[in-house]
């Protein structure tokens, strides 16, 4: 049974977009801002001491089964 919390699809992408940007992070103002802090509520990503948003490892994992659709 799936038992993580919905993502909207433009948070699934968002999610993909700080997935690739690896460990440059993504910065805030741009148009994803509130999907990656929505991502941030739920523990997917962070804001690091740059102040920029990061993938976490909870997000990684969601990454690899959501978007990436492997287990």
């Amino acid at each position: 049974m799936w038992n993580e919390p919905y993502l909207e699809t433009c948070c699934r992408s968002a999610l993909h977009r700080l997935s690739l940007s690896g460990s440059h992070g993504r910065s805030h103002g741009l148009k994803d801002e509130p999907c990656l802090e929505r991502l941030t509520r739920k523990g997917l990503a962070c804001v690091g001491e740059d102040d920029r948003f990061h993938i976490t490892q909870d997000g990684e994992a969601r990454h690899r089964v959501e978007v990436l659709k492997q287990t």
